[in-house]
């Protein structure tokens, strides 16, 4: 059996978890201890019907047992590949703590409620910046889209403004979940999580 980790007294051995976002949460309070800007960032990878991957750094919005939520406009190349092919991977990687955690799945849309409640908890200027930017699409320079974000601002004031129906959030709800801590001498720590019905298997793996 695996023993627990001597070398640390806070560093009880995670491979031997049986809850995967319970383990997540716990990272991911150490990471926003830990990291100096953006412990939520993430790689996201898609593929389009071509099958040819693409990947960019995006934030995660929020997390529990259904899984991992982002936000985007459905209109930019991400959107466009995930139409196509509603699925994805990604991975956090916490340099500060030499920890990186990935997960692939399938990819649902989040209810409009949700989409609509993390659009308003936005500042204004993010808002604003949401729907003047056709993300993806050939810009001529940042003077037409200061324009555009002007030309919103001036439209909406002080009231309300309302998300456009074409940028909303989506769950990757993972199958697999690893979670991979450094080791000396690159002998890490890995250990993968797999559904398996309502419940998850668990298996540790060499580094």
């Amino acid at each position: 059996m695996d023993q627990l980790r001597t070398d640390d007294p806070k560093s009880a051995d995670f491979t031997l978890s049986d809850d995967p976002f319970g383990l997540f949460a716990s990272w991911m309070k150490d990471a926003e201890a830990a990291e100096p800007e953006d412990p939520n960032a993430m790689a996201l990878a898609t593929a389009g019907s071509d099958g040819l991957p693409d990947v960019r750094m995006v934030l995660l919005k929020g997390f529990d047992a259904r899984g991992f939520v982002f936000y985007t406009n459905t209109q930019s190349t991400k959107g466009e590949e995930l139409a196509q092919n509603p699925q994805a991977a990604l991975v956090l990687h916490w340099k500060s703590l030499r920890r990186q955690v990935r997960a692939r799945g399938p990819i649902t849309p989040v209810t409009a409620e949700e989409a609509d409640a993390y659009f308003q908890s936005r500042r204004r200027e993010s808002r604003l910046g949401a729907i003047a930017s056709q993300q993806s699409r050939p810009l001529a320079d940042r003077a037409t889209l200061m324009s555009a974000v002007a030309d919103l601002s001036e439209r909406y004031g002080e009231g309300p403004i309302p998300r456009p129906e074409h940028w909303t959030g989506f769950r990757i709800a993972p199958v697999t979940l690893e979670f991979w801590q450094n080791g000396d001498f690159r002998l890490h720590d890995r250990v993968r999580f797999t559904r398996a019905g309502d419940g998850w298997s668990r298996a540790r793996l060499y580094p």
